[in-house]
């Protein structure tokens, strides 16, 4: 099997949710924003604590938070691939992004996760691998 057949295919984020994503870290000025899976990321110290994935927005929380998050009915864990979970990751539910004051205090709270994670130091001398 070809490595692009094992690649799972991805739709693009909504455009409203694209807009609610932008808006929203407007509200984190120190927070850096690229790219991460081709949606709309947000980092800090070198840590991913948000971002955006097809219809989904996720954010990445202590395990408590985290816990507390999951309990919120249409929240779940973030799989990219299915069966496959990002460690520390859940998915926002519907509820969360569409009321304002709940959207910052979960991405709030995801935030300063990010701040306290230990800062991700970039690799040196990696070598890209070869596209076939």
């Amino acid at each position: 099997m070809s490595p692009a057949r094992d690649m799972p295919t991805w739709s693009k984020s909504p455009q409203d949710l694209q807009r609610a994503f932008h808006a929203a870290m407007e509200e984190f000025p120190d927070a850096e924003q690229r790219q991460m899976f081709g949606y709309p990321a947000a980092f800090a110290n070198g840590n991913m604590w948000t971002g955006l994935h097809q219809g989904n927005w996720v954010v990445r929380l202590p395990d408590a938070a985290r816990a507390e998050l999951l309990g919120i009915d249409g929240s779940g864990p973030f799989e990219p691939v299915p069966g496959r979970p990002m460690t520390g990751f859940a998915v926002l539910p519907p509820a969360v992004v569409s009321d304002p004051d709940l959207l910052h205090h979960w991405l709030g709270r995801a935030f300063q996760h990010g701040l306290a994670m230990a800062p991700k130091t970039p690799k040196s001398g990696k070598v890209p691998k070869p596209r076939p």
